[in-house]
C-alpha cells in the first residue's frame, strides 16, 4: 500500500507537471521513472494524461506495486497557469522560445498549452511584457467524478490561494467523491507561516488521521540546478509543518534535487516523501525528446540509469 511506503519514509514521487498535457512526454516520464524504481506518480487532471500514465505503469510491469496521483488546482494556483501572448506587443524577438524549458513556443511564437507548465519564464523574460499567466481552472463536479472512476489511488489538491472559503469548499467537494489518501500541496507565497499551518490544520481535520499528504512546497518549479540553495525553501516548509504536528504525511516538493534529502537531515528535518518534478524531468530530457523511444531500448537504459541515480540517492538518504 501507498501508505506503507510513507511509514516507512521510503517514498519517491515523480511530478511529471499539474499542468502538462502532453500525453506523450508524460508516458514516456511515467515509463522511464517506473523502471527506475519509483511506485508514485503525480499527473495532471486529463484524462487523457492519466490512461498514458496507467499504459506506461502497465508496460513497465509490476501494476500492482504502483501507485498515481491526481493534481487538481485553484484560482491563482501557479501549478495549473498557462502563458498567453498579446500579440499587440509582440515583436517575435523569440527570447521566451529560445527560454522555454518545456519547448512550449513554436516557430510561430505560439504558446501550445499543453506544454506549458506555467514556469514564468517566459513572462519574466519578455522585453515588451506581452505575456501574462492564466489560471486554467476546471468544474470540479464535472472532473472529479470522473478522475475517481478511472481509478486512482491519491487525489492531490493545490491549494495556493488567498481565498480560505474558496481552498476549504473545493477541499470539502474532493473528500465528498473520494475516500482514498488526498494531499494538499501549499507554499508560503500567499500567507504567513501562523495563518498557513492553521489552514492545513483545519483541512486535515476533517478527515481521519494520517489519511492527509502535506505537500510541503518550497519555489514551484524551480528545481533546474542541482544545489542546496535550490531546494532550501522546500526544507524550511517541511520543517514547519513536522514543527506543526499535524497529523499527516510530510512530502518535500518545489526546487526539489539530489541535496534535498541531504540537507533536510543536516536540518533535522524528516519528510515521508521527496516529491522531484522539474529537475527529474530536465536530467532525461534528451530521450524524451526521443520519437522513437519505445522501440529504442539502448536509449530507454541510458535514460533509466540517469532516474534511477536520482532516485536511488534520495530513498537511500530518507528515514
Amino acid at each position: 500500500m501507498l501508505q506503507d511506503l510513507l511509514n516507512n519514509k521510503k517514498c519517491f514521487k515523480l511530478v511529471c507537471g499539474a499542468g502538462n498535457e502532453d500525453v506523450v512526454e508524460v508516458e514516456k516520464l511515467v515509463y522511464i521513472y517506473s523502471l527506475a524504481g519509483v511506485r508514485f506518480f503525480d499527473v495532471c487532471a486529463n484524462l487523457d494524461v492519466i490512461d498514458a500514465a496507467k499504459r506506461a505503469i502497465k508496460k513497465a510491469g509490476d501494476e500492482s506495486n504502483k501507485y498515481l496521483c491526481v493534481s487538481v488546482g485553484i484560482e491563482g494556483d501557479p501549478h495549473i497557469t498557462k502563458a498567453k501572448i498579446d500579440y499587440d506587443k509582440c515583436v517575435k524577438c523569440a527570447i521566451c522560445k529560445n527560454n522555454c524549458p518545456h519547448q512550449a513556443i513554436d516557430e510561430n511564437i505560439e504558446i501550445n498549452e499543453k506544454r506549458c507548465l506555467g514556469c514564468n519564464i517566459c513572462k519574466n523574460l519578455c522585453p515588451n511584457k506581452a505575456i501574462t499567466m492564466h489560471t486554467k481552472i476546471q468544474d470540479y463536479n464535472e472532473i472529479l467524478p470522473k478522475i475517481v472512476e478511472k481509478g486512482v489511488d491519491c487525489i492531490e489538491f493545490h491549494a495556493i490561494s488567498k481565498d480560505e472559503d474558496d481552498v476549504l469548499e473545493k477541499w470539502d467537494k474532493i473528500n465528498s467523491c473520494f475516500s482514498g489518501l488526498t494531499c494538499i500541496s501549499v507554499d508560503r507565497s500567499t500567507s504567513g507561516d501562523k495563518d498557513l499551518v492553521e489552514l492545513v490544520r483545519k483541512m486535515v481535520s476533517k478527515k481521519a488521521p494520517y489519511t492527509t499528504i502535506i505537500q510541503a512546497d518550497g519555489v514551484a518549479m524551480s528545481g533546474n540546478n542541482d544545489e542546496f540553495g535550490t531546494t532550501l525553501q522546500a526544507v524550511a516548509t517541511a520543517q514547519m509543518f513536522q514543527n506543526s504536528k499535524v497529523p499527516a504525511y510530510i512530502m518535500m516538493s518545489g526546487g526539489t534535487n539530489t541535496k534535498s534529502i541531504q540537507l533536510a537531515k543536516l536540518c533535522d528535518v524528516h519528510p515521508h516523501c521527496l516529491a522531484v518534478g522539474s529537475y527529474a524531468r530536465k536530467i532525461i530530457k534528451k530521450y524524451l525528446d526521443n520519437e522513437n523511444l519505445f522501440n529504442d531500448k539502448k536509449a530507454i537504459d541510458e535514460a533509466v540509469k540517469i532516474a534511477k541515480s536520482l532516485v536511488d540517492v534520495s530513498l537511500e538518504n530518507m528515514g
